[in-house]
């Protein structure tokens, strides 16, 4: 089954300069003014993170310029979050917590072995099923809480502490804060939120060689390498080539809900004549395509789509239709039945970007802004948590 991958917060690199920052700051309570000690104090999706003194001061250092959010949580508080521009001038943070008002909420309560059925399927879609997720290892899983409505194919996730993740394929070592996560089994659509904290796993120097060549591969040629180098003007050179993509619905295709709920009511153990006729027939309307589509090949330059606006450091592509990016630089070995491909075009990884309000805002470092309106089909989509990578990582440097 393909899926989707929609982008709530794409986690990659950042630009990389000469010069360090640095971010100080205090920790309190709203209500009492008292300050707050052992409060976590991290830089999301990067390798920067602490926790405050005895008197709720922290400090961060050698911090890479560039554009984060800075994040504060502490058990029983709601988390503190401010966006940040880290360049050569040390920055100040002042933080007050509010404390968190607990909830009273409906309660389902599931068996071990619904748990692990959930687990399992929140682990293929999280960490995904490539061959870096392989070497993915959840740590503390049963922090991990699951909402699964069976008939509408909807796995939900999240977790009140930090799940520790170790990534023996890329030398990592992150916690993440997860707030939601979504399965949708029906229309194929798998979004996730959280915050991200980093650590480089200690490893010999031919270990970290292979990590290094690991990490570049993720790297080179996906979303953020992307954006980054849209808003350089080095699409030619970076190898992705933009093209306008023109689809319509399939009419002759029934909705995606009822193609999946036929095949539910069909797909039995002991099939009859029937309902043997009947599943093969809802075999062949699931296989027909969902779009009639035409891709127009002139190649589009970066000015007819890239926008300033009037908020510093953030920028915006414009696009009426749906983006065509396609990398020069790698082949596609998945077949992607849903992404078009016109039979004489070189099979290169390509992904379509649909911009549900026909635009959507980036930062410096690549990262999507506004991530409801965004939503990657193909190569792309491919990339789940096996693949993350921090803010502060430079493919070039060791």
């Amino acid at each position: 089954m393909r899926f989707v991958w929609l982008c709530l917060c794409l986690l990659f690199p950042c630009l990389v300069w000469a010069q360090t920052g640095s971010i100080t700051g205090k920790v309190q309570r709203m209500d009492t003014k008292v300050p707050l000690s052992k409060a976590s104090v991290f830089l999301s999706n990067a390798t920067y993170g602490t926790a405050t003194n005895d008197d709720g001061t922290f400090t961060l250092t050698n911090i890479k310029p560039g554009q984060y959010e800075l994040v504060v949580t502490m058990v029983g508080f709601e988390d503190f979050t401010q966006t940040v521009m880290v360049g050569k001038e040390p920055i100040k943070i002042f933080a007050e917590l509010l404390p968190k008002v607990t909830e009273l909420q409906t309660v389902t309560i599931t068996s071990d072995v619904n748990w692990k059925a959930n687990y399992q399927l929140f682990l293929k879609d999280f960490l995904g099923t490539s061959a870096n997720a392989k070497k993915c290892k959840i740590l503390n899983p049963h922090v991990i809480h699951f909402i699964h409505n069976k008939s509408r194919k909807l796995l939900q996730a999240y977790s009140d502490e930090f799940i520790n993740v170790e990534n023996r394929a890329l030398g990592y070592n992150f916690k993440i804060l997860l707030k939601s996560f979504k399965t949708d089994g029906i229309n194929h659509l798998i979004s996730w939120e959280g915050k991200v904290l980093f650590e480089e796993i200690k490893a010999s120097d031919q270990q970290k060689e292979q990590w290094h060549e690991r990490r570049r591969e993720c790297y080179y040629g996906s979303s953020v390498h992307f954006f980054r180098s849209l808003l350089h003007n080095q699409l030619d050179q970076d190898g992705f080539v933009m093209m306008r993509l023109l689809r319509k619905p399939n009419l002759q295709r029934p909705p995606e809900e009822l193609i999946q709920k036929k095949l539910d009511k069909f797909n039995q153990p002991f099939l009859t004549v029937a309902t043997r006729d009947s599943l093969i027939y809802w075999r062949n309307e699931a296989n027909l395509p969902k779009y009639n589509e035409d891709l127009i090949r002139t190649p589009i330059p970066p000015s007819a789509i890239l926008r300033n606006t009037d908020q510093p450091n953030i920028y915006a592509i414009t696009f009426p239709d749906y983006l065509y990016v396609i990398y020069t630089k790698r082949k596609e070995t998945e077949d992607f039945r849903d992404v078009y491909r016109p039979l004489d075009m070189e099979n290169y990884e390509t992904s379509v970007v649909t911009l549900y309000k026909h635009y959507t805002m980036f930062d410096p470092n690549g990262v999507v802004v506004l991530p409801q309106t965004t939503l990657f089909e193909g190569a792309w989509s491919k990339a789940k948590i096996a693949e993350l990578l921090p803010l502060d990582y430079s493919p070039d440097e060791r």
